[in-house]
């Protein structure tokens, strides 16, 4: 199985325990910090491309199928089961992060949060990358608050009526992510053996980064997508199962053999055409025995100094 050493997944698993909860933390992550709300503030999920975009790169992204692939044990019945409790949580917070999104709106200016949301995808598209730069880098929860407050302007507060589009398209791009899971999680046994996560995680970190930039307008609309879609091919190694197979296969041979050879020298170790099975003796390198230095004195005493020099 491949399984992802990144130091900040392992970090969060040994601070939350349990890979539900890990699971949960990893998904619910963007709501907390501020990443979905910015996301959706800035224009994000207006269309279906942005939609399956948020959804499969924010809460679908390369730490949900490390931590689904590499911590979750169990059927992929009881996993996907896992994942829809955790997904019901997810998509409900969301729907409600949305519903509260016009009235934040209307104290913010929307082109400077826009930017601080371009940030903010940068630095989690770097940490996901390396986490020796992401040691360097500002918390997203940090990058957010600093957003809203350069683009903080009071006087527009208006509370601002339901706008139903809005919280259906945040439901449906956090549906989408849990729906990605879902799917990682029934294929998990076959997808365990072909797939290299850590390159998805690094393939996955770049489709991240072009996020913000066609959010900005520098990079077509759906070049995230793209970018995935690549990443997804690259990562996947068909034959890396077929080859493990055989290496197994050979060292259970080796170990077998081995066996069998000492059970036959320890059965007959009289045998004279066995010498390796006829009672132990120690050597000094020079081809003498024990019995040599019992009876007749060591190799070298009666003929010259043949012995070895460290004895």
């Amino acid at each position: 199985m491949s399984s992802s050493q990144h130091p900040v997944a392992l970090r969060l698993e040994q601070q939350v325990g349990g890979a539900t909860k890990l699971l949960a933390t990893v998904m619910g992550l963007p709501l907390v910090d501020g990443i979905f709300p910015a996301l959706v503030l800035a224009g994000g999920v207006e269309t279906l491309a942005g939609v399956l975009q948020v959804g499969l790169l924010v809460f679908g992204g390369s730490a949900t199928v490390a931590v689904i692939l590499a911590e979750m044990d169990g059927t992929p019945r009881e996993q996907a089961a896992s994942v829809l409790v955790v997904g019901v949580g997810i998509v409900a917070v969301a729907a409600v992060e949305a519903a509260f999104a016009p009235t934040i709106e209307s104290v913010l200016h929307t082109e400077t949060f826009e930017r601080f949301a371009a940030l903010v995808m940068l630095a989690i598209a770097a940490k996901t990358a390396s986490s020796r730069v992401g040691e360097y880098l500002p918390r997203p929860a940090v990058i957010v608050g600093l957003g809203m407050i350069a683009s903080f302007q009071p006087s527009g507060f208006t509370v601002a009526t339901v706008d139903h589009a809005l919280i259906l398209k945040a439901t449906a791009a956090a549906g989408s992510g849990v729906a990605f899971a879902l799917a990682v999680a029934l294929t998990s046994p076959w997808l365990r053996g072909v797939v290299d996560i850590d390159r998805f995680r690094f393939g996955s970190a770049v489709a991240l980064g072009v996020l913000p930039l066609s959010l900005l307008g520098f990079a077509p609309g759906r070049a995230p997508l793209a970018v995935l879609a690549v990443t997804s091919l690259l990562a996947f190694d068909p034959n890396s199962a077929e080859e493990a197979e055989p290496d197994e296969t050979d060292e259970d041979d080796e170990t077998t053999a081995a066996a069998e050879a000492m059970a036959a020298e320890i059965s007959n170790p009289a045998d004279p055409s066995n010498p390796a099975g006829s009672q132990a003796v120690a050597t000094d390198g020079s081809g003498g025995s024990e019995s040599d230095d019992a009876g007749y004195g060591y190799p070298g005493e009666e003929d010259g100094d043949e012995r070895e020099p460290w004895l």
